[in-house]
């Protein structure tokens, strides 16, 4: 961690997302030819690193290390950015020689349309029927075993062809020989399906015969003394068809006599999870992806209805000081500083340089930015104030629509649902996983597959409910994004005293707003917020950097956010100025997704720490330009 925010080794990572930001510059700069170019090097570079990394790891291990995956969705993000830089540069090559189009009126929203780049591409998300259809080729195309009549069958065609074959051998002379084949040929066929129907009726009664001693097995798990409730009789159900499945499989037992050897490593609850949901015939495994289905089904039209326009009216002038929400999916939303405003700006205006402690450059063309901010001296010592302000404003705003609240509300009550039902039943199968610790592992471990096809369609839900919160964040990152750090209220002291001298790249604590990127790359709730804490901690070991403490000793490891050199009142400005230079206004949706999903335990631990101080920020920054804490 030190090394990446201090000048050692940098990430390949981290390496990449630079690139991506300065291609991204470039494009918002109106200068696409050299953003095409900036891509495809980016591209280029992790093709490389990806390489590189393949040929030096190939011996010592045969996983993928979590960052390969990140980078290759990030060179995908850049090529279809690449390609939609390309199509720009194609229409302004035709532009001088072609006339003047009237504008053509868009259709009428359809249900498969939602935030888009361009305005006028279709949604990202598959519909629910294909989206079912793929979670269930898996499981498809799994080995099935033959029945005895389809053996029978298999050998009987055998049996034809090679009858055929003899049969063309023959003479036309030769009568009785081919009579004498054909009754042959009709006798073992005849044999063969006489002897598989009599093995599957004693297949089917020995089945039967442990179904019902399994039901049994179940019912006695289940007994009550009152009526189950249709929750439980499925319940009853699924442990009935996993207590069958383990009479096939030898597996289970050997995982059940490891954890009763071991019960207090956790190593072994991931490993079982793991390999438990990897095979797409386990009754586990199974419900996992129905109720992924379920869930998929009751999202993708609330997030078709939220971003189709209200039939009969027509969508809303633009409005030259906003910003159009971008997908959670985008590489704009991911990367980029928010791009310019569509009012008119001086066309040779220069690009902003990186930020740098000391006199603030030429203005930028929307004005003095820095006017309606916080004096230097001044802290976040009225934070509770502010923070009241912020609900007021906040309610100002306008209610959302019921619908839409309500919708959101359901699919959360159905995700907290499903993710109960596949611990409960997880916990029936393997009884040694039902400790507390066990329990938080194996509910991590199931949440990770569950959140990731579903995580984009949930987002887009929760910014189509946030879209206000969201468009002020946007306006406020766009009007300050020039404004030094201690117009935010960063002390002088905390820093770089002598950029120039130690070789400093960029703006000051750069590489927290590179870690705090890597958040939308992820699909699960408990990552997320481990990408959170990362970027607090890189925030301290960059202000220790610029500020050193004589009496303060390194020690080894990553240290908790309370240990830390600084405090809340300089931790906040800098995690503001940090969501500034972010550039990201779907974070508000993500830590709203986040409160709502993380484990109860983290909230009083240093992981809500570190997301309470996030959402502290970005309530600050969303307020700037009504001077929140101006004095």
């Amino acid at each position: 961690m030190a090394a990446a925010a201090g000048d050692g080794t940098v990430k390949p990572l981290q390496s990449a997302m630079k690139l991506a930001n300065g291609a991204i510059e470039l494009d918002t700069g109106n200068r696409p030819r050299e953003a095409y170019t900036e891509y495809l090097r980016t591209i280029h570079y992790i093709s490389q690193a990806l390489l590189e990394e393949v040929e030096t790891t190939k011996e010592a291990r045969e996983t993928v290390p979590p960052d390969t995956s990140k980078m290759l969705k990030l060179a995908q993000q850049c090529l279809e950015r690449a390609q939609s830089t390309a199509t720009k540069l194609g229409k302004t090559r035709l532009k001088p020689t072609m006339p003047a189009a009237a504008p053509i009126p868009q259709p009428a929203g359809r249900h498969r349309r939602v935030y888009s780049d361009e305005g006028g591409k279709l949604s990202p998300f598959l519909p629910p029927e294909i989206f079912q259809k793929l979670q269930g080729a898996e499981s498809q195309s799994s080995k099935k075993e033959l029945t005895p009549l389809e053996e029978a069958s298999l050998q009987n065609q055998k049996l034809k062809a090679a009858y055929e074959a003899r049969m063309a051998r023959l003479d036309p002379s030769q009568a009785m020989q081919k009579t004498s084949l054909t009754l042959s040929l009709q006798r073992q066929m005849m044999e063969n399906l006489v002897i598989a129907k009599a093995r599957e009726e004693t297949l089917q009664r020995k089945m039967e015969e442990r179904r019902l001693r399994l039901q049994e097995a179940a019912n006695r798990r289940f007994c009550s003394q009152v009526a189950l409730t249709p929750e439980e009789r499925e319940q009853r159900a699924l442990y009935a068809a996993v207590l069958e499945y383990e009479q096939d499989h030898d597996w289970p037992k050997h995982w059940k006599a490891k954890l009763k050897r071991s019960p207090g490593d956790l190593s072994l609850v991931t490993s079982l999870v793991s390999h438990l949901l990897s095979l797409p015939d386990h009754p586990i495994a199974q419900l996992l992806r129905r109720l992924q289905c379920a869930v998929y089904s009751a999202l993708y039209p609330a997030v078709s209805r939220a971003a189709a326009p209200a039939p009969g009216c027509c969508p809303p002038p633009p409005n030259p000081g906003s910003r159009r929400l971008r997908p959670s999916q985008s590489l704009h939303c991911m990367l980029s500083p928010p791009e310019p405003s569509a009012a008119p700006r001086p066309q040779d205006c220069p690009p902003t340089p990186p930020l740098q402690p000391g006199p603030v450059g030429p203005p930028s063309p929307l004005g003095d930015t820095a006017s309606g901010l916080p004096d230097k001296d001044s802290s976040f010592e009225d934070l509770e104030q502010f923070l009241g302000t912020s609900e007021r404003q906040g309610q100002g705003r306008g209610v959302q629509p019921e619908p839409q609240l309500q919708q959101l509300k359901s699919a959360v009550e159905e995700i907290h649902n499903a993710i109960d039902r596949l611990l409960s039943l997880t916990l029936l199968a393997f009884e040694g996983l039902n400790t507390a610790a066990s329990k938080d592992r194996c509910l991590a471990c199931i949440e990770e597959p569950f959140f990731s096809p579903l995580w984009p369609l949930l987002l887009a839900l929760y910014r189509s409910v946030h879209r206000a919160r969201e468009a002020a964040l946007s306006r406020s990152m766009e009007l300050y994004r020039n404004a030094p750090p201690t117009a935010i209220g960063i002390p002088t002291k905390l820093l770089p005293q002598n950029p120039e001298a130690k070789g400093a790249i960029g703006y000051p604590y750069c590489a927290a707003a590179q870690e705090l990127g890597l958040l939308v790359l992820e699909s699960c709730p408990q990552k997320k917020l481990e990408c959170i804490v990362r970027t607090l901690r890189v925030i301290c070991v960059c202000a220790e950097d610029y500020c050193p403490t004589p009496e303060a000793t390194p020690q080894a490891g990553p240290q908790p956010i309370a240990a830390a050199a600084i405090g809340a009142d300089d931790l906040l400005p800098i995690l503001s100025f940090v969501v500034l230079r972010s550039g990201l206004p779907q974070l508000v949706s993500e830590c709203a997704a986040l409160e709502e999903f993380i484990h109860e335990g983290y909230l009083i631990g240093e992981e809500g720490y570190c997301l309470t101080s996030l959402q502290s920020a970005l309530s600050y920054v969303e307020l700037l330009p009504q001077g929140g804490l101006a004095k």
